[in-house]
């Protein structure tokens, strides 16, 4: 079993729209996910209890229960556990990229959410983890023409020393809408645009979580 730490050290940032697209994703994908849930507000709970569909399951967790949740899933026969981490619990956040696999970092094309992620990133190149940033609430390409907070984005996280993932997440209505009744933009015919990207993204980050263990790693130079 794979364990996908989200992250996101900002509100707003769009984590758990992501965690939630992801763990349906990856059912899409024929895995067999579950959610942990361990931020407070529970939304990632609420998402997936909503769904009408089989889908991911979604349990409400805490940092300290994550080792034990995380073992008997994978007894279970669980082929991926995504958590949702909280925006400000430090030792919780640390916990779930202890256990991690994988760590996505969810970053706004913001000043403020570029400071924090710089600090979220030394965690995750301390413990050793692979670690990827994914760009979030990202504002509209124009045509050929990627948008300036993008660009400037995409500069500073070079200093993060952590890869990049290829799709953007942008800032679409669809996200929103879609998850209000437990859906991925992968399953609406509504915005066909957010729904490639979705699966762009998705594509990529189950590629690199089921890649061989050695494979990629995060980079600590």
């Amino acid at each position: 079993m794979r364990t996908i730490a989200v992250i996101g050290r900002k509100g707003g940032s769009g984590k758990t729209t992501i965690a939630v697209h992801l763990a349906i994703g990856l059912h899409l994908r024929g895995r067999r996910t579950v959610v942990a849930d361990i931020d407070p507000q529970r939304s990632a709970v609420e998402v997936l209890r909503a769904r009408p569909d089989d889908g991911p399951l979604a349990v409400a967790s805490a940092g300290p229960k994550l080792f034990t949740l995380q073992v008997d899933m994978a007894r279970a026969g669980n082929d991926a556990l995504v958590i949702d981490t909280p925006a400000v619990l430090e030792e919780d956040v640390a916990q779930a990229v202890v256990l991690a696999d994988l760590a996505l970092l969810v970053v706004r094309p913001t000043f403020l959410d570029l400071a924090a992620a710089a600090r979220t990133s030394d965690i995750i190149r301390r413990l050793r983890k692979p670690g990827v940033v994914v760009l979030s609430q990202a504002p509209p390409a124009r045509g050929a023409s990627e948008a300036p907070a993008v660009v400037r984005a995409n500069e500073a996280l070079r200093l993060l020393r952590l890869p990049v993932a290829p799709s953007v997440i942008r800032a679409r209505a669809a996200y929103q809408t879609v998850v209000e009744g437990g859906r991925s933009t992968e399953e609406m015919t509504g915005d066909p645009t957010a729904a490639l990207e979705m699966g762009r993204f998705c594509d990529y980050v189950d590629r690199f979580a089921f890649a061989p263990r050695r494979g990629i790693i995060a980079r600590s130079e």
